[in-house]
């Protein structure tokens, strides 16, 4: 499939299960430069019964995981359906699917994303695009993050294009390479602790903003090995279950001061990666935008510009990019950067289902 524009829908789940984030949106190539439009875009919460399965994924064995695959697939495609026909949405040329990360263990040759089964074109009756990280992680490389090659041929105007979600993640050019790779957890953390008090986030910040920063727990945070490591790097809800949760917890604060020091220590690790540039102009997108207090904090510690878009792309870009990622792979096209994931080489990743 070779055209100069096409009409898809993106879809994300990410590790913060705030939802499934679907967007209808067009791509137009014009010599050689690529142009997008979002045309509907809409986050489906998940029900109570989901959010509890996706928030233990990683506490089962492969089988057991097959199975929920099984029944989140078809749950998946109800909600894309229920998307295309309130939309009246018409002249689909694919969906565009990430699906939820249900393991990711790159470095043991594993990464696993329910809701990418065949029968999610047999529901919708559409050419389905999907598994964008397996192939990846088979030549080698981490997997993720998979949005940079979205950021350099969507984005390139900014230095640096930054996303808040349940982890912060960044990708920039330095000399011809387009590099990019996890920072640290953001609402993954801060959404935990925050739920011990009621709450499903934090909102702008505002409890962690009455907090105060214990200095042995940024300085035990700030000390964990990964910060060490070079790029290509990437986490996942393992790590932190493994190394954050019991570190904190090991503490025993209170979680206004649990969400204090970990802003803080967030805004130390953001600003250390975009310090590397001066005067650079940083896009800001994901949940975590809202953060106010975050957004504060990291000012403070830049010289940088940060520059938050209008709220559809703040909240929908990532949906948008693995529905251009797509759109690459119909093309035979690269949509996987081996200068970002490690991978042995560079690579049009996804599997396509359309018959």
């Amino acid at each position: 499939m070779n055209k100069s524009v096409y009409r898809v829908i993106g879809v994300m789940s990410g590790t913060s299960l705030d939802g499934v984030d679907l967007v209808d949106a067009s791509f137009t190539k014009n010599e050689g430069d690529w142009h997008y439009k979002i045309h509907k875009s809409e986050t489906k919460s998940y029900t109570k019964d989901w959010y509890h399965v996706l928030k233990h994924l990683v506490s089962k064995s492969i089988e057991e995981l097959q199975e929920i695959d099984e029944a989140y697939t078809p749950y998946l495609a109800s909600m894309i359906q229920d998307f295309i026909v309130v939309n009246k949405l018409t002249g689909i040329d694919a969906i565009c699917s990430h699906g939820h990360t249900a393991l990711h263990q790159p470095d043991k040759g594993m990464t696993y994303q329910i809701g990418n089964l065949p029968s999610l074109f047999e529901i919708l009756k559409t050419p389905i695009v999907c598994n964008f990280r397996v192939q990846d992680v088979a030549l080698g490389g981490q997997g993720a993050p998979l949005v940079p090659i979205g950021d350099k041929l969507l984005f390139s105007k900014y230095d640096f294009c930054l996303n808040l979600g349940g982890f912060a993640n960044i990708s920039t050019d330095i000399e011809i390479h387009r590099i990019a790779f996890d920072i640290c957890p953001v609402n993954i953390v801060l959404n935990h602790y925050v739920a011990l008090l009621g709450f499903d986030f934090d909102d702008k910040g505002s409890i962690a903003s009455t907090g105060d920063v214990n200095l042995g727990l940024l300085n035990a945070l700030n000390a964990l090995e990964f910060y060490k490591k070079a790029a290509p790097k990437s986490l996942g809800l393992e790590w932190v279950k493994l190394e954050i949760f019991p570190l904190i917890d090991s503490f025993q604060l209170p979680v206004k001061t649990v969400l204090r020091t970990f802003v803080e220590h967030v805004a130390i690790q953001i600003s250390t990666v975009i310090n590397q540039k001066e005067q650079a102009q940083v896009l800001v997108t994901g949940g975590g935008a809202y953060h106010s207090f975050l957004m504060s904090r990291i000012k403070e510690k830049t010289s940088n510009k940060l520059i938050l878009p209008e709220p559809t792309l703040v909240e929908f870009k990532e949906a948008l990019v693995f529905g251009f990622l797509g759109v690459l792979k119909l093309e035979n096209e690269v949509n996987c950067l081996s200068s970002v994931t490690g991978a042995k080489q560079d690579h049009s990743s996804g599997i396509i289902f359309n018959d």
